[in-house]
């Protein structure tokens, strides 16, 4: 489930988020009792990508094709990708922390982020996840002020 937190995907594995997403299970508690609570709100989600090489990034069909369920799928529930970016360098940091490309998605609340599995589009998109994606760093961020929310 892509809504279980930080993130680490392993590619070439069966595109059930449970089996390739090693989450942190205190957040996606904290996330869960957020989400039923009365203090649910927008949130930001960072996504910190590094893609395969069968992603064809930045140019590849795959990735489009992700790109393309990805905005679908996070519509759907009312979300939007606020913004997209490719990394140029990383200055500090391993190996193993290099990184692709970042996206902002907002999400209206955390329920919404939880209900991404379920959303419209969502089984192309997870698909094209686990085609696409080598590693991801998912990071909460509060969704509520500027610039972490869309434009009116």
């Amino acid at each position: 489930l892509i809504p279980e937190g930080v993130m680490t995907v392993t590619p070439n594995q069966d595109s059930s988020l449970d089996t390739h997403i090693g989450a942190a299970p205190d957040t996606i508690s904290r996330l869960r009792q957020l989400a039923e609570s009365q203090d649910d709100g927008p949130v930001l989600m960072l996504n910190i990508n590094r893609y395969t090489p069968a992603a064809g990034y930045p140019d590849g069909s795959a990735y489009a094709e992700y790109m393309h369920w990805l905005e679908h799928a996070v519509s759907a529930d009312g979300g939007a990708v606020l913004w997209r970016t490719p990394v140029n360098d990383q200055i500090i940091g391993c190996a193993h922390d290099e990184a692709d490309e970042i996206l902002a998605v907002w999400y209206p609340s955390h329920a919404a982020f939880l209900a991404l599995r379920q959303a419209d589009g969502a089984d192309k998109m997870f698909a094209g996840r686990a085609t696409c994606v080598a590693h991801a760093t998912i990071l909460a961020l509060p969704g509520d002020r500027d610039p972490l929310q869309p434009q009116a």
